[in-house]
């Protein structure tokens, strides 16, 4: 049994780390670290690459949070596990073995693993995460305060230590590699989401 543990988690990570958003600008001859603020993300695709290839790479990184937690579940891990695979998938993409342990910053594939984990919980961070967007215009700071409302919705509505712990740490983590835009929203020198 702890073999096949072992194995879930490894997967996830591996799963995690595949880097979408750069695979996709490649595909149409695009190198996404060298646009924009390069990050593989998103945000940045879309902002670089245009609104297609930025759509789909939120699909994909946001794929790559939930199916492992939906096949974890299905597999019948225990909540332990699957927030442990749940955690490796983010993981994988925020420091994805593919490129040097340098990932994004880990907001679409979260979204992918509270979807899995917890969707009541996703729809109380989005109800959030709009109105900050559409209010300031800034992509970073409605993730941001959308990642602190995360491991709250996930306590109040999972009422389990398991996937709240694993939502605490996930937030913690992208507000953390959102440290730089922190450090441009208090200087006024973010860039707007258009």
């Amino acid at each position: 049994m702890l073999l096949k543990e072992i194995l879930f988690v490894l997967c996830a990570y591996l799963l995690g780390s595949i880097p979408t958003g750069l695979l996709l600008g490649k595909a149409f001859g695009i190198d996404i670290r060298k646009q924009g603020s390069g990050n593989i993300g998103a945000t940045n695709v879309y902002r670089t690459a245009g609104k297609k290839l930025g759509i789909l790479t939120l699909l994909g990184d946001c794929l790559k949070g939930l199916l492992p937690v939906l096949i974890a579940r299905a597999a019948g891990l225990s909540e332990a596990m699957i927030a442990g695979v749940a955690l490796a998938a983010f993981l994988g993409h925020v420091y994805t073995v593919f490129l040097g342990f340098k990932g994004g910053k880990g907001v679409a594939t979260a979204l992918g693993v509270f979807l899995g984990i917890s969707p009541l919980a996703i729809l109380l961070a989005l109800a959030v995460f709009v109105p900050v967007l559409y209010k300031w215009r800034y992509v970073s700071l409605a993730s941001i305060t959308a990642a602190g409302v995360a491991p709250l919705a996930v306590a109040v509505i999972e009422q389990r230590v398991e996937p709240t712990a694993m939502a605490l740490v996930i937030s913690f983590i992208v507000v953390w590699r959102h440290r730089e835009n922190i450090a441009r929203l208090r200087a006024g020198t973010e860039n707007a989401f258009r």
